[in-house]
């Protein structure tokens, strides 16, 4: 999936100074001016709900003065501030309480798969202060493991945006809010690519169906090497945030632009756009060292991941499930459990043996695990956890029966499919290991270290 992130915008439905990614865009940070009467006003009509469309309103924004602190880096963000006289046409039902415009309307048909990219073009959007717009979940493993063609999921519908742009103070928008999803407008734009920089066996841009599906006809251009994590391991693909954010600025812009590939479509040759600011791929970044979301001082855990919390359907459909599993009646609190996640099936393709299973912890190391799981939490909190649940892709009857021996729990995802669609699964079981008492997963499973994180952060059984 590519992302973005900008600054001014080319297209009438955004406000000044937004920032994008093809897949993910963030812009200029815009909050509430704190003098005059307008944002009293403007305040009481959000909160009463009855924000009149086409309604001429004006806005002061002012840039907060912000420090962000993260393993070496200190960035001191300038103070700006800007004036826009914007109409708003949002419709009333999609206007969150308290939030700030940063929208001059409906998604417009021109606009100027993988939960980590996400998480870290949020974070670049907190670096460089700009309003990130979150684009759709592709599919990529999911179809997969539900054997059928599974269409992509706006990322609000996974998580509670309301609530994520409230603890971030700062907007969060989603791609359908900026451009409509019914458009074919081809819209041009020039892009950076990470991937082609950051090792030289790279001859193309990060491949992803985002800028097809979103008519979206992009011009790519390679920055320098100098954004690498690592120079001296040339096929290592991390780049650093601060390096890609450093990109967003006109200093270094300007001193980093290289020749571009044409756009596919129009054949379109432009440099990176200075307001809408693209990068191919978001997955790959760090800022101390590659994978370091796997480690407690992760910054994009710190500054995001803590702040995402499941959409309240996702939670309350993760309650039945459990409930189901355990066999309890709806007046019944669900106990403490402990979750393991065995991730198996796109991981098997990693594997150099002539028998996949060699390549994987087998249930007996999970089972150890568990044990010093529940010794842990018997010493430090004197609770005893006795339930165990399994979730995992693996399909083979012969794990599962294994499983049964063990006495633990398996979440029947028999109807989920046909129920809810092909994405459920994955999101039940996600909201299912994020709360239990303790986890055991899969080393350098995303899932597994984001859910590790919030079992750790959040220290209590909040799923009742």
């Amino acid at each position: 999936m590519s992302s973005c992130v900008a600054g001014q915008t080319r297209g009438p439905n955004l406000t000044r100074h937004l920032s994008c990614c093809v897949g993910y865009y963030a812009g200029r940070l815009s909050t509430f001016s704190t003098e005059g009467t307008s944002e009293y006003e403007v305040r009481r009509l959000w909160s009463t709900r009855t924000l009149p469309e086409l309604e001429r309103v004006t806005v002061t924004v002012d840039g907060p003065q912000v420090t962000i602190l993260g393993p070496q880096v200190t960035f001191q963000a300038p103070q700006a501030t800007v004036t826009v006289t914007t109409e708003v046409f949002v419709p009333k039902t999609d206007i969150p309480e308290d939030a700030p415009i940063v929208l001059n309307g409906p998604p417009t048909e021109a606009l100027q798969d993988n939960l980590r990219d996400d998480m870290n073009l949020l974070y670049l959007a907190i670096l460089t202060q700009r309003v990130p717009i979150m684009p759709f979940l592709t599919p990529t493993h999911v179809t997969t493991a539900a054997r059928q063609t599974v269409p992509p999921i706006d990322f609000g519908v996974i998580f509670d945006i309301p609530r994520l742009s409230k603890e971030l103070g700062m907007p969060v928008l989603e791609w359908w809010q900026v451009k409509d999803r019914s458009s074919k407008t081809i819209d041009p734009l020039g892009c950076w690519s990470i991937w082609k920089a950051v090792s030289t066996r790279n001859k193309d841009a990060h491949p992803s169906t985002a800028p097809n599906t979103l008519h979206v006809d992009t011009s790519w251009t390679t920055p320098p090497t100098w954004i690498k994590l690592l120079k001296d391991l040339p096929e290592e693909p991390h780049a650093r945030f601060t390096f890609l954010m450093a990109l967003t600025f006109l200093d270094l812009r300007g001193k980093s632009l290289r020749p571009s590939t044409p756009s596919p479509r129009l054949k379109l040759t432009l440099p990176p756009d200075d307001r809408l600011v693209c990068f191919d791929n978001m997955y790959w970044i760090a800022n101390v060292e590659p994978h370091e979301l796997t480690h407690d001082y992760s910054t994009t855990w710190r500054f995001v991941g803590k702040n995402l919390h499941w959409n309240p359907r996702i939670e309350g459909l993760a309650r039945d499930y459990i409930r189901q599993t355990f066999s309890l009646p709806d007046s019944e609190p669900i106990p403490p459990y402990i979750p393991i996640h065995v991730r198996h099936n796109d991981f098997a393709s990693w594997c150099k043996f002539p028998r996949v299973d060699e390549c994987f912890a087998p249930l007996s190391a999970f089972a150890r695990r568990v044990e010093e799981v529940k010794n842990e939490l018997r010493t430090t909190k004197g609770i005893s956890v006795e339930r165990v649940i399994v979730t995992s892709d693996e399909k083979n009857s012969t794990f599962w029966d294994e499983v049964a021996s063990f006495d633990w729990y398996r979440v029947d995802h028999r109807k989920t499919v046909d129920t809810y669609g092909g994405w459920y699964p994955i999101l039940i079981d996600a909201a299912i290991q994020s709360v239990g008492m303790g986890l055991v997963g899969t080393d350098l499973s995303t899932l597994s270290m984001i859910a590790a994180h919030r079992v750790k952060a959040f220290d209590t059984f909040t799923l009742g």
